[in-house]
């Protein structure tokens, strides 16, 4: 395996908790080389929307009795 694939498996979330794999000092390394991704987010809600009742579970509608 090469250098570069053997980079990039290092951190992978499967293999972290590997006994051996990885010093933990290793690992804050890679963590904080990691870019930011905050652009990516997006908000699930936003508060001054103005509807203060959780959507319908079911569709909305009652059965008729």
């Amino acid at each position: 395996m090469n250098r570069d694939s053997l980079d990039k498996l290092r951190v992978d979330r499967r293999l972290i908790g590997r006994r051996g794999w990885i010093s933990h000092e290793q690992l804050a390394r890679e963590l904080e080389m990691l870019p930011d991704a905050q652009e990516k987010a997006t908000t699930l809600g936003d508060a001054t929307d103005g509807s203060d009742s959780p959507p319908p579970q079911d569709g909305g509608e009652t059965p008729a009795a």
